[in-house]
């Protein structure tokens, strides 16, 4: 069975991504680096609808605030719809993350899996929030 071509399924825009369900917790102990990762981030490409799948990693050094795990994992699922370039992606994950966290370093890595024959990972480093 062959597909239409510039058939494309429906999605949403950016502006799905529910940011305001990011949550986080006090700390207060010495500077170290966190490293959280899972390979269940999958937004979808803007032109086809498609899904893009990818390991997202976030490596952070909190300077008084880290990230609340569950909180995390509603924010990535809610990218699940969104039409959203992968450079994109990368860039929004890291600005909404800053701007909660205000972290000392961040750097937010997405690691997409093979498409079209090309292997993609992009990767966004913040300097302390101001």
């Amino acid at each position: 069975m062959a597909i239409a071509e510039g058939r494309t399924i429906p999605f949403v825009g950016p502006d799905a991504v529910d940011v305001g369900v990011l949550e986080t917790f006090e700390y207060a102990g010495p500077d170290q680096e966190i490293v959280t990762e899972t390979r269940e981030f999958s937004p979808v490409c803007p032109y086809s609808g498609l899904p893009d799948f990818a390991t997202l990693r976030i490596t952070y050094v909190p300077s008084d605030r880290c990230i609340e795990l569950k909180s995390l994992k509603y924010y990535v699922t809610s990218y699940r719809n969104v039409g959203i370039f992968q450079e994109h992606a990368t860039a929004k994950i890291a600005e909404d993350l800053q701007r909660t966290l205000g972290a000392q370093r961040l750097v937010v890595t997405t690691i997409y899996n093979t498409r079209g024959g090309f292997d993609t990972t992009c990767t966004v480093e913040l300097p302390a929030h101001r």
